[in-house]
């Protein structure tokens, strides 16, 4: 009988638009998008979490609907619009809800922050003025450690504030080098 560490792995070409960028890649036909997009991607914003759909770390956007990568195949997610953190900034100028959560010190570690912001997005996309309970029910799949939550939902709602008034446009990050200090 053939060792299980022996046999061949099942590999299939699957082609992923990745915040608006097409690729091709050969996968493992087991291997998860969460996998597929910190390892063959690079795409590290993406965090593993639980590894079990429960705490949404590892959410991404897929055709606008928070997904929760970890339980994804990418061969299921193959010529949809894929979003990570990665593709919420335009250039160097900050989502508006990035911005919102740097000025108000809504991300501690900053573990859970990437899958909150793309939820959050995705309801700002669909509602543009959330009451608080929406937001704390759009993001209930969503678990953060260090913060009591109060931060994260007024960063959603300074964001939606901005989001729906069409500005102020959040500041450009600093070129390398920029504002710091030695």
């Amino acid at each position: 009988m053939k060792h299980e560490l022996d046999r061949e792995v099942e590999r299939q070409v699957v082609a992923l638009d990745v915040n608006g960028e097409r690729r091709e890649l050969l996968l493992p036909a087991h291997k998860t998008l969460l996998e597929v997009l910190r390892e063959d991607m690079q795409l590290t914003g993406t965090k593993h979490g639980c590894e079990l759909g429960e705490c949404g770390t590892c959410t991404v956007l897929v055709d606008g609907k928070p997904e929760l990568s970890c339980l994804v195949l990418p061969l299921q997610v193959e010529g949809r619009a894929i979003t990570t953190v990665e593709g919420l900034a335009s250039g160097s100028t900050l989502h508006p809800l990035q911005q919102a959560f740097a000025e108000l010190g809504a991300a501690q570690c900053g573990y859970c922050t990437p899958g909150i912001l793309l939820a959050s997005k995705s309801l700002l996309e669909t509602n543009a003025r959330p009451s608080r309970e929406e937001i704390r029910e759009a993001l209930a799949g969503n678990l953060c450690r260090c913060t009591g939550y109060v931060k994260i939902l007024e960063a959603v709602e300074l964001a939606s504030g901005r989001m729906a008034e069409g500005g102020p446009p959040p500041p450009a990050l600093p070129a390398s080098g920029e504002g710091v200090r030695p």
